[in-house]
């Protein structure tokens, strides 16, 4: 049977997943949508700052994210000036590392998706006197939307495996910090194997569910499965 504590590790991760993945959409759709579209020499260090948590080691993030959201930082300044009080080792600092560390994820699949998309049908819509509000939402969302399934996908998948950011930001502190992964930490840490291999089993069977996902939703159509559907 599965713990309690277990069940609300659990329960945690998974908020913290769906709020992190709504936000990271909010936020890296138009960071995605200005990345496909300029054409600025600065473009390349804007694309590698959005994607330095892929090859930063996790910690380094947290530690200078704990920097930034301290009493000492400007974050933890401005937060406690706002009378939220600290971010680290709180829900909400969990929710501010997860989005930093998960935004490549979901930036570069619908910058990705944007690119694709011809550049004459962004003209056609122009000529017809579409805003570029219009051409956004009429003509771009549409067709990138296999990238959009690709970034929710492994925006929510990253957040829920993350480790080292959220145990530098967030400690385990049960019911409110204590998320999936360090809970797994914690039961090898104390040689409870068994729920060790419960979780871990869980986790594997997660990620494979969401690797065949993807490959499902974003499954080349083939000739023949065209006509057929026709």
């Amino acid at each position: 049977m599965v713990s309690t504590e277990t069940w609300a590790a659990i329960q945690l991760t998974a908020e913290l997943a769906g709020l992190s993945t709504l936000l990271l959409l909010l936020i890296g759709t138009p960071i995605a949508w200005r990345l496909a579209r300029t054409g600025s020499a600065w473009k390349p260090l804007w694309a590698s700052l959005i994607a330095m948590p892929m090859v930063l080691p996790p910690t380094v993030l947290g530690f200078y994210l704990l920097l930034l959201m301290g009493p000492h930082g400007p974050v933890g300044q401005f937060t406690q000036w706002l009378g939220i009080g600290r971010l680290p080792f709180t829900f909400g600092g969990l929710v501010v590392a997860s989005v930093l560390y998960s935004m490549p994820f979901v930036v570069q699949p619908l910058q990705q998706a944007f690119e694709a998309i011809p550049e004459s049908l962004l003209e056609a819509a122009a000529t017809l006197r579409a805003s570029p509000w219009d051409r956004f939402t009429s003509v771009a969302l549409p067709l990138a939307r296999p990238g959009f399934v690709t970034a929710s996908v492994l925006g929510f998948a990253h957040t829920v495996g993350e480790f080292g950011v959220v145990l530098m930001i967030g400690g385990n502190i049960p019911g409110e910090t204590r998320v999936l992964s360090v809970a797994l930490y914690d039961h090898v840490e104390a040689a409870e194997f068994a729920e060790a291999h419960r979780l871990a089993a869980g986790m594997v069977v997660f990620a494979l569910v969401v690797l065949v996902t993807l490959y499902v939703v974003n499954r080349p159509v083939r000739n023949d499965e065209a006509r057929s559907a026709r």
